[in-house]
């Protein structure tokens, strides 16, 4: 069995987690779980095999992804697939994790982010236009007359 579907076993057991998975050199998240650690670290997200998203970072940088989850108040658990699926480390905030309420942004800022890069996109694509010019400013003007002076 896959680490996605290990995944999927062990996101029952723990619905309100984040669950990262130890693998090789690097740590994964799957789903939900990838879709707040992408938002909380502005790492990237891909789809992973079976449709589900995904989003890793280096084992190096285990101890500032828990210690931002624990100021966020985000229960998580540490999965080494090597030493058959065995939880390495657990934080449980208990009635104070903050779990439910991170993934809602998170999903915003993730849907917000892929339409701000498909306008992107189809800027650069039309960048020898004429007009791409009044274009970009029109875009500039909205984006930043919340501005302060």
């Amino acid at each position: 069995m896959g680490v996605v579907s290990m995944a999927k076993d062990i996101k029952k057991v723990h619905p309100d987690d984040v669950v990262c998975y130890k693998v090789g050199a690097f740590v994964q998240t799957f789903g939900k779980d990838a879709y707040i650690i992408s938002y909380l670290f502005e790492y990237s997200l891909r789809d992973a095999k079976e449709n589900v998203p995904s989003c890793g970072f280096p084992k190096r940088a285990i101890s500032k992804v828990c210690a931002k989850l624990e100021q966020k108040k985000i229960n998580y658990v540490i999965i080494d697939t090597r030493n058959n699926y065995e939880v390495d480390e657990k934080f449980d905030n208990k009635n104070l994790n903050t779990y439910t309420e991170i993934l809602e942004k998170a999903k915003k800022y993730i849907k917000v982010k892929k339409r701000f890069e498909s306008v992107e996109d189809e800027l650069l694509e039309h960048f020898e236009e004429k007009d791409i010019i009044e274009k970009l400013k029109r875009i500039e003007e909205i984006a930043y007359e919340n501005r302060k002076i």
